[in-house]
């Protein structure tokens, strides 16, 4: 991959990737990090490709516009948890407390937005835990561990090994969701595919699955938004 610039201001960094697969030029702008990458045939010229790519550039930016704001998780900020609107305060020591509509960390944090992460982790494990066993007993089939990364390509995953991961953001979703996607990784301890039988499974488990995954699918991205320091 190299890298480019589309004119402008500011000048819109271009990463230019070369594809054996590619037929065609094309042009992604990343929701999660705004990065453009103008994607082309291995043996295409540069000079075609960066001229495709200028030709785009009205596009490219208005898709930059659309991107959501980055929120840093520091005092003040306001989060959803779990299906409720939460502000990060100060308390005596970190948790969330929904009756009272904070996220509370305590004043001796070194940083604020690491702080709440801390906290958010710790929920989304219990909760996540919590599911993976409990659908991991209906469908008789235990897993061998959890766990927790803030991964970008994916919501979970389950191995060969039945180690389940999942990434904690989802404790940013509504409960169903979270649920969904614990029901959906366990229900890969019985069938490590995507198959009929497959998402008959996860139907068993987690019956109107449909509208957790498409809520994931409009409204995952929007989750990355929020900052904790990294």
């Amino acid at each position: 991959m190299s890298e480019h610039y589309l004119p402008g201001d500011p000048p819109v960094r271009l990463v230019l990737r070369k594809s054996a697969r590619a037929r065609r030029y094309s042009l992604r702008v990343s929701r999660l990090d705004g990065r453009v990458t103008l994607t082309m045939p291995s043996h295409a010229p540069e000079s075609k490709a960066l001229q495709f790519a200028r030709e785009k550039a009205a596009w490219v930016r208005a898709k930059l516009i659309e991107r959501p704001d980055e929120i840093v998780a520091d005092l003040g900020a306001v989060l959803p948890v779990e299906g409720a609107w939460l502000t990060v305060a100060h308390g005596a020591r970190g948790a969330v407390r929904p009756e009272e509509g904070r996220i509370e960390v305590s004043p001796r944090a070194a940083s604020v937005p690491a702080a709440v992460a801390g906290v958010l982790k710790s929920l989304a494990r219990d909760r996540l835990a919590a599911d993976s066993d409990r659908f991991a007993r209906a469908l008789g089939r235990p897993y061998t561990r959890i766990t927790l990364r803030d991964t970008r390509s994916r919501w979970g995953s389950c191995s060969a090994d039945g180690a389940l991961m999942y990434s904690w953001r989802l404790i940013l979703a509504p409960p169903r969701v979270l649920s969904y996607v614990a029901a959906h990784e366990v229900a890969h301890l019985a069938h490590m595919n995507h198959g009929p039988r497959f998402w008959a499974t996860v139907k068993r488990l987690w019956p109107e699955y449909e509208a957790d995954r498409a809520w994931l699918r409009e409204n995952g991205e929007a989750l990355h938004r929020y900052r904790f320091g990294d």
